[in-house]
């Protein structure tokens, strides 16, 4: 796999080897040892799969306790993905990196615990899979809001977002309780 470097230095950006000829493509989307050998030594216990359509914005989501690393793909379509860290002693908190991720270019993005993580979907409908490396829990799920003008989130101009009621009331980043 080759690495790709975000403004954040903790997400990077994965290509996979893709081997392709007229009857299709082969690509290795996950191997621990490989993702070991990167830095990216976690394991994973639970596979996410959304399908949402054009202009479904999704998060800014993290847990306070029981964060979640997630490893995020798109096998249909096309998304803008967001992470922001949140880790008050990190020289980046309150910073962002976007990235776009489509069937097309095939890319993983990594993204470690201690960030809220969101995406806006680009294309007419998107299937996003993701690897976390913790259980999802509920009780400690939080949400940052998606358009906080301290986050300043180039979110794409041509999309009227769709949110859902619980991504709708996200707190501001000065008053959400985020991790240490």
């Amino acid at each position: 796999m080759k690495v790709l470097q975000t403004k954040i230095p903790d997400v990077i950006v994965l290509e996979p080897a893709v081997f392709g000829d007229d009857r299709g493509f082969f690509l290795e989307s996950y191997n621990q040892r490989v993702l070991s050998d990167l830095g990216i030594g976690r394991t994973f216990v639970q596979d996410n799969h959304s399908r949402s359509c054009r202009g479904v914005l999704r998060g800014l989501h993290y847990q306070l306790k029981q964060p979640q690393g997630k490893l995020i793909r798109v096998v249909a379509g096309s998304i803008w993905d967001v992470a922001v860290d949140i880790r008050r002693s990190s020289p980046t908190f309150g910073q962002w990196t976007g990235q776009e991720l489509t069937a097309e270019n095939k890319r993983i993005l990594w993204i470690p615990e201690g960030f809220a993580h969101g995406f806006v979907v680009l294309s007419e409908s998107a299937d996003v899979l993701y690897k976390a490396s913790d259980f999802y829990a509920p009780a400690h799920e939080r949400s940052l809001l998606w358009n906080d003008p301290a986050l300043n989130i180039a979110w794409p101009s041509d999309i009227d977002p769709i949110l859902s009621a619980k991504d709708k009331a996200g707190l501001l980043l000065r008053d959400a309780p985020v991790c240490d």
